[in-house]
């Protein structure tokens, strides 16, 4: 599968960067690891192999597909 490079709020290369797998159109999120045990601890249903990770709002507003 092929990602589509959407964009990044990061000025030096590092993340958040946002991708598109193109055979989908989901994204793909690259982000710092969320780790606060307090804000774990609210996320409901999830499964081994998901993690999550924390990316600024002005990425998805900026980036995300508007369709």
């Amino acid at each position: 599968m092929a990602l589509r490079f959407l964009g990044t709020t990061s000025e030096h290369g590092n993340c958040p960067t946002l991708y598109e797998i193109e055979e989908t159109g989901d994204l793909a999120v690259q982000g710092d690891l969320l780790t606060d045990s307090k804000h774990l601890a609210q996320l409901r249903d999830v499964k081994e192999s998901e993690a999550f990770v924390v990316v600024p709002r002005e990425l998805l507003t900026r980036y995300a597909p508007k369709e």
